[in-house]
């Protein structure tokens, strides 16, 4: 897929902008956030082109998240965090800002104040299994 010319982490991916990169295979790249949650903050991002996770071809995800687990083992002995959060939006209505597939990788420490506000509900009567339904057919499982 293109590059987007008005994409910022296209133009890290060319580097167009400089990135402080800690990884890298042929098809993404990992760096550290120039705006952190918490130090240590790195996004893990395709080179090429995709906004969401969907759109992404399976062996570059594959890929990329291949190398997650060394990514937050390393960022847990830099920071000495006590733990990470690996997080992914898709869409604005899930919080994606740059509309560029990335994953973060969060250092996180007790108390920090970072975090989802989780508010878990019911599905009405019937609706888990329509669901499930519907799934499994699209899935062809």
């Amino acid at each position: 897929m293109p590059a987007d010319p008005d994409c910022i982490f296209c133009k890290i991916a060319a580097g167009q902008i400089p990135a402080r990169v800690v990884m890298q295979g042929p098809a993404w790249m990992a760096f550290l956030d120039v705006a952190p949650l918490s130090e240590g903050h790195v996004l893990v991002i395709p080179k090429d082109h995709y906004v969401r996770l969907h759109e992404l071809p399976a062996e570059v995800a594959a890929d990329m998240c291949a190398h997650l687990p060394s990514l937050g083992r390393a960022v847990l002995e830099a920071t000495g965090a006590a733990g990470y959060n690996i997080l992914q939006n898709n869409g604005r209505a899930a919080g994606q800002e740059v509309q560029h597939v990335h994953f973060h990788v969060i250092p996180r420490q007790e108390g920090d104040g970072l975090g989802y506000r989780w508010h878990p509900k019911s599905y009405a009567e019937g609706r888990a299994e329509q669901l499930h339904a519907r799934l499994t057919e699209l899935l062809g499982t």
